[in-house]
């Protein structure tokens, strides 16, 4: 191997091992610890790998700890919408709203399971009403988030969904499409 080569990866494993220690001693000393924050991440964990069965089990272990606390509720609402408890996912995304009337996320997300539900007047409204508080929901997912999901293609946002809805629902009845199932699976729910 040439010196020079050899130099330099030795300089970038030191510098990786420095910047994990750091975070390590930021993460242990200055972040915050909250009730049920350890049972919450694990659950984030879970959800993006699909486990929605135990990432429920999770958020409702952060819930028991910390019950107002709203990403808690956020993420069980959206954990019960992937598993298709579309009731129950109802009323946790209006716990949330009330929790936190002013962010945009939970309209967001609140408008994907009207609109999965078949409730499109409503799932426009709400997508509006995201896209009014937060324009950054209409961006979707940053690129590094769609890296890490292995996802090159960005999904549609609610901001097309609710332009979309609406066109199709000026259609008299018989010839509207509201539903393309492999498209919608692409929508992806908002977390922050």
């Amino acid at each position: 191997m040439d010196e020079t080569l050899y130099r330099f990866l030795k300089y970038v494993a030191i510098a990786i091992v420095a910047i994990v220690i750091g975070v390590m001693i930021w993460e242990s000393f200055f972040v915050e610890k909250t009730p049920g924050n350890i049972a919450y991440l694990q659950g984030n964990t879970l959800f993006e790998d699909g486990d929605y069965e135990q990432a429920l089990r999770q958020y409702e272990d952060a819930l028991a700890k910390q019950p107002e606390a709203t990403h808690y509720v956020r993420a069980k609402a959206r954990t019960l919408m992937q598993l298709g408890h579309y009731d129950e996912a109802l009323a946790w995304f209006d716990r949330a709203v009330a929790l936190q009337p002013y962010f945009g996320g939970a309209y967001a997300n609140r408008g994907i399971l009207y609109d999965r539900m078949g409730r499109y007047q409503l799932a426009i409204a709400d997508y509006e009403k995201a896209l009014q508080l937060d324009q950054k929901v209409a961006e979707g997912p940053h690129w590094l988030i769609r890296f890490l999901r292995n996802q090159p293609e960005k999904p549609p946002s609610i901001k097309q969904r609710a332009e979309y809805l609406k066109q199709e629902l000026e259609k008299p009845a018989d010839q509207r499409v509201l539903r393309v199932p492999e498209i919608d699976a692409k929508q992806r729910t908002y977390k922050q």
